[in-house]
C-alpha cells in the first residue's frame, strides 16, 4: 500500500513539524470513537509533559501492551476534538499490508521529548 510521491518541501518546512519521542503512560478503550481507537497519554519529558492522543491502532495492539511503549508523535498540531476526547498530539505509524497502523518506535535508548531530525 503505497502513496503517490508528495510535493517537495524545503528543510525549513520540515523543521516546522515537531516530532518527539514519548512513552505511553496510560491507555484506555475509546468506545465513543467512530473508528476503533485507544485513548493514549504519552509522556514527552519535562519540557512538554504528558499529552493525549486518539490512536486507531486496535487491530495491531492490545491496550495493556501499550503501557511503557516508546512512540513518535507530532506535538505541534492544533488539538482536535474526537468525540468527547481532546487529542493533543498525532501518534505516528505506517500501514501494514492490510492498512492497519504499525507504530513508529526506536531501537535504542533515547530520552522522552527527544526531537526527530
Amino acid at each position: 500500500m503505497s502513496a503517490p510521491a508528495a510535493e517537495t518541501i524545503s528543510f525549513d518546512d520540515f523543521q516546522k513539524v515537531n516530532i518527539r519521542l514519548g512513552t505511553v503512560v496510560r491507555a484506555e478503550e475509546f468506545p465513543e470513537a467512530r473508528k476503533p481507537a485507544f485513548k493514549l497519554w504519552i509522556d514527552f519529558g519535562e519540557e512538554i509533559g504528558v499529552k493525549k492522543s486518539s490512536a486507531q491502532i486496535t487491530q495491531r495492539y492490545v491496550r495493556a501492551e501499550l503501557i511503557g511503549r516508546r512512540v513518535a508523535a507530532v506535538v505541534n498540531f492544533e488539538p482536535r476534538q474526537i468525540g468527547p476526547f481532546m487529542s493533543e498530539v498525532l501518534t505516528l505509524g505506517f500501514p501494514d499490508a492490510n492498512g492497519d497502523v504499525v507504530l513508529i518506535s526506536v531501537d535504542r535508548s533515547a530520552p522522552d521529548g527527544g526531537r526527530m531530525f
